[in-house]
């Protein structure tokens, strides 16, 4: 063990110098090498951040983690296919350890009148205290008050439904329906608040009210579209789905957001595929370049492999020494690259403003802020991505040294 150490180490110090020799080859190697670490593992970052915004957004834009509705609620969300109140088997799994927060809601398409104009929208009736755990519509309130109770009487629009409407904060609104009986159902809101978000179509989308205000428009008493939860981990909504359908029993549909939005998990998955596949392209750039420098180096020290060929070095150990300087160069490569990286990641952490395409972004759950995310998993993948294309590079240059003759490769001068 002791001898096979001090052979590797002698490696070593051999491929380092041998590294040297031509310091300016060198450091444009290295100078390539690390723009492609730098490049690979901040734009891993970058789709990690965009990824994970889309889902935190989206998670926020009202699903929760789980979401319990009537079975033909999904296919027909009309005030039709509404839940009856809980039973105390589901009140006594919501209110679980799992389970971090749940709130209930009524959903139902509606109609929006200003003295001006006229849109379509969704209504949802909330609890106030419960849903500011859940959603975004409280943490998003630009101007006026959130809803004081289940019983207010107010109205929450978001800032583009607001121009649309061509109406302002403290005007008053008239919101219509159906009721069960296929009946219209009317109410007049006064907007009490008015949400910014990152995504355009909740500003215009949705309306917020007092649950049991919008309950007793629609005349359907204590039922509910919805219920949403949330949990310890968006990543674990299947088993909280899976245990929260034996308290719901057959009567209800339980579905983790990974069916109720399928884009975000879809999303998830091709992420790490994508992060592999940029970094094979850029190490392909790269390794035109490796492959170049170390058959360089071969062929300026063709007398020197010959020599110590004829004085009986095992090939294997040319293999060995070539293969040694490749990785070598990957490293220092990789740790300055990997180093700045992390301080662009950190520069960066307050976010990057694409406001100037976020309209565009925004109709695929993208934000006009985006926060680069560096992750260990991402850093791994890349790295040793790279030292395994790199030593698969280098196999070349080290067998060509290997093989050389070394009577012909002494009379070169």
């Amino acid at each position: 063990m002791r001898s096979l150490l001090a052979f590797a180490w002698l490696n070593v110090q051999l491929a380092w110098r041998n590294l040297w020799r031509n310091y300016r080859r060198t450091l444009i190697m290295l100078a390539a090498i690390v723009l492609g670490a730098w490049s690979m593992i901040f734009m891993a970052s970058l789709a990690r951040g965009m990824v994970t915004q889309m889902v935190r957004d989206g998670l926020r834009a009202l699903p929760g983690h789980v979401q319990i509705h009537h079975p033909e609620y999904r296919e027909d969300p009309t005030v039709v296919n509404s839940m009856p109140p809980l039973s105390s088997e589901l009140r006594s799994s919501l209110e679980s350890e799992s389970v971090v927060a749940w709130t209930s809601r009524v959903r139902v398409p509606a109609v929006i009148t200003s003295e001006r104009d006229t849109r379509g929208v969704t209504l949802v009736g909330i609890d106030p205290e419960r849903e500011r755990l859940l959603s975004f519509v409280a943490d998003d309130l630009a101007e006026g008050r959130f809803l004081e109770g289940s019983d207010d009487k107010g109205l929450i629009v978001g800032r583009k439904l607001l121009e649309r409407l061509e109406t302002d904060l403290g005007k008053r609104v008239v919101v219509m329906s159906q009721d069960p009986e296929n009946d219209v159902a009317e109410r007049g809101f006064r907007i009490v608040g008015v949400f910014d978000s990152d995504l355009a179509v909740f500003e215009e989308g949705f309306v917020f009210a007092g649950e049991a205000i919008v309950q007793q428009m629609l005349r359907i008493g204590e039922q509910a579209s919805e219920i949403a939860i949330i949990g310890d981990d968006y990543r674990d909504a299947e088993r909280l789905a899976a245990d929260v359908a034996v308290a719901a029993g057959g009567e209800l549909q339980v579905e983790p957001w990974m069916e109720l939005d399928p884009m975000l998990q879809t999303m998830m998955g091709l992420l790490d595929a994508f992060i592999l596949v940029f970094v094979v392209i850029i190490f392909m750039a790269l390794s035109f370049g490796l492959v170049n420098t170390l058959v360089m180096a071969v062929f300026e020290r063709t007398r020197e492999i010959g020599l110590m060929l004829a004085l009986g070095v095992a090939p294997r150990s040319i293999v060995a020494q070539v293969i040694v300087e490749c990785v070598l160069l990957l490293l220092v490569g990789l740790a300055v690259g990997n180093l700045l990286a992390w301080l662009t990641v950190s520069a960066l952490s307050d976010g990057i403003d694409i406001s100037m395409v976020a309209e565009g972004m925004a109709d695929y759950g993208v934000g006009s802020v985006i926060t680069p995310r560096l992750g260990l998993r991402d850093l791994a993948i890349a790295n040793l991505t790279v030292l395994i294309l790199g030593f698969l590079a280098s196999l070349s240059p080290a067998l060509r040294a290997s093989r050389l003759e070394p009577v012909k490769a002494l009379s070169e001068s």
